[in-house]
């Protein structure tokens, strides 16, 4: 230690070198994401955070601010349908269990339906709010890293002196997208459920409405604090639901035979919209972790059933029934 102390006092490290203030170039910046903003003179600005839609793009060799022009990968679109899908099954199954019936009545189809539209035009406005404002074009800063959605973690301190503020939506705009849609997904739940369910479900209707009023603010919460780790991780989160979902669904039949099992799959319309349901899902995951970049991802969408196929056809060596009645025979 006394070496290296002495080795250190011998070879001074150099302080970090930096234009700290407005420069005639777009001069390199402390952090990754502090930039320098044209004006108006022809000058930069100072290191600072990049307005609203824009991103330093190679903070490596260039501090500008570029403005962000480009389209979203398919990852990021299936990042904004797993947000959309996620927000309308908790609506349904809310409402589900608001109603307390096994059978697809009028009043429970039209919660259902209020909900799909609810939160269908949720994400119309939204898209249509952002750049390019009224278009369902998206203009997108893309996303490099995980840090890219934590820019407040890494604010700099050049030379251990002030810090620089430098926060701003790296990941425009699938940050700031879904706090709107979860806005006006709760608005428009306040202004059409209520008369809805007090119409043609009175009493339980509304407890679905209470439900939401609960999961949107989590759901926005958890987004705030988790969106980067649920963006990297949503494809196996959806997988997992699902399967867990699907085994559940079945789980709670009284018989486990596999004929009864099959029977109601195919001839109760609730169980038909069920099941078909965790297919799209499993479907999804599947095109989220693979991307379909080639033809053997295609032939994996054949999988899809195989859960529904797999509970069905092994249902009888696991009832708990028979189980029971093992260990009563011993």
């Amino acid at each position: 230690m006394l070496v290296s102390l002495f080795i250190t006092l011998l070879n001074p490290v150099d302080a970090y070198k930096w234009i700290d203030g407005e420069s005639e170039t777009p001069a390199l910046c402390p952090g990754q994401y502090c930039g320098r903003i044209k004006q108006d003179q022809g000058n930069y600005s100072t290191c600072g955070p990049c307005p609203r839609g824009y991103v330093v793009l190679n903070p490596i060799q260039s501090s500008e601010c570029v403005q962000c022009t480009g389209s979203p990968q398919l990852y990021d679109y299936l990042y904004l349908a797993f947000i959309f899908i996620m927000t309308l099954l908790s609506h349904w199954v809310a409402i589900d269990f608001a109603a307390k019936r096994n059978k697809l009545t009028k009043a429970i189809i039209l919660l259902h339906a209020s909900a799909f539209i609810e939160t269908c035009l949720s994400a119309i406005i939204s898209i249509l709010l952002f750049d390019p404002l009224g278009s369902f074009d998206i203009h997108s800063c893309g996303v490099n890293r995980l840090s890219d959605w934590y820019p407040v973690l890494h604010n700099p301190t050049p030379n251990y002196e002030e810090k620089l503020y430098c926060t701003h939506e790296v990941v425009f705009p699938l940050f700031s997208i879904v706090f709107v849609f979860y806005t006006l997904n709760l608005l428009a739940l306040l202004l059409v459920r209520p008369w809805l369910s007090m119409k043609v479900l009175p009493g339980r209707g509304r407890s679905a409405a209470y439900a939401a009023l609960y999961f949107l603010p989590i759901y926005t919460l958890l987004h705030t604090v988790c969106g980067g780790l649920i963006y990297y991780s949503y494809p196996y989160i959806i997988l997992i639901l699902s399967l867990i979902s699907s085994a559940g669904h079945y789980a709670f039949k009284l018989d486990q035979s596999i004929r009864n099992l099959f029977l109601s799959t195919v001839t109760d319309t609730r169980n038909i919209i069920i099941v078909l349901g965790h297919w799209v899902l499993h479907g999804f995951a599947i095109v989220s972790i693979t991307g379909l970049v080639n033809t053997t991802h295609y032939s994996l969408l054949a999988l899809v059933p195989a859960p529904a196929v797999f509970y069905i056809l092994t249902a009888k060596f696991t009832n708990p029934v028979k189980i029971n009645k093992i260990y009563e025979d011993q």
